[in-house]
């Protein structure tokens, strides 16, 4: 969360910035422009604006900068921008005038506002893994533990059970429950090592449970994952897993 505020902050520092420059439409031309409508021969069709000619290392940093405000903004989801409103704020606070916020009313506002769009995304995110971790224990061999894990085993191995402080050697295939992969050694070609209580807690306890040699299915709930926080862009906050692991061996 504190990382998305921190991300928006600098994306709108640097919009400041570009918009000051007097290249605020730049901002306007980075956006995808929309399908080409079918025009009757009375209504001409509209053509998109040429882009601004740069004719000054000030005029090529400005367009930069609106360039990557743009794309910034537009990573996060954010589609109502007023940038006439902004435009204007903009100039009005580089000549000194008054504003509607002030720099310490900025901050805070956009902080709260972001803070509650990741809420609202986080419950989404939350009540859909739920909805498939409810419908996911019902079936033929799915196996829920105490904690709310759920594995089904693929292969059973004959060897050892590793303890929460050896060292294994696994393979495995990571997804989203709407079946993004986000990570896979299989699709590496590559094993992975690490000690068993040095990932989260649904594989900590799922592989103690394995026995060397067994390939598993398991159904993390984001209590067992990562939790309220977002895990790099592809998993989002809230979010329950779903893993093929393969327990290859226990590292001496």
């Amino acid at each position: 969360m504190y990382k998305l505020e921190k991300t928006i902050l600098a994306a709108l520092a640097f919009g400041v910035l570009a918009i000051a420059e007097g290249n605020a439409q730049t901002i306007k031309k980075t956006t995808k422009p929309a399908a080409t409508v079918k025009k009757s021969a009375a209504t001409p069709a509209k053509t998109s604006a040429a882009p601004a000619t740069l004719k000054t290392q000030a005029d090529s940093l400005s367009a930069a900068i609106g360039v990557s405000f743009a794309n910034s903004i537009a990573s996060q989801g954010i589609k109502d921008l007023n940038t006439d409103l902004l435009t204007q704020t903009v100039k009005a606070a580089l000549k000194g005038e008054k504003t509607a916020f002030s720099s310490d009313e900025a901050n805070m506002f956009i902080q709260t506002y972001f803070t509650k769009m990741m809420e609202e995304k986080g419950a989404v995110v939350r009540v859909e893994g739920e909805k498939f971790l409810e419908e996911n224990k019902k079936k033929q061999g799915v196996v829920t533990t105490e904690s709310g894990l759920q594995y089904q085993i693929i292969k059973t191995g004959d060897g050892p059970k590793p303890a929460a402080t050896d060292k294994v050697k696994t393979h495995y295939h990571g997804t989203l429950t709407n079946g993004t992969v986000f990570d896979s050694s299989v699709d590496r070609g590559e094993p992975v090592e690490f000690p068993v209580n040095g990932v989260i807690k649904g594989w900590t306890e799922a592989l103690q449970l394995m026995p060397v040699g067994s390939k598993w299915k398991l159904f993390i709930p984001y209590q067992l994952a990562y939790g309220e926080r977002a895990a790099g862009p592809q998993i989002p906050a809230y979010s329950a897993l779903v893993f093929e692991v393969e327990l290859l061996e226990i590292v001496k």
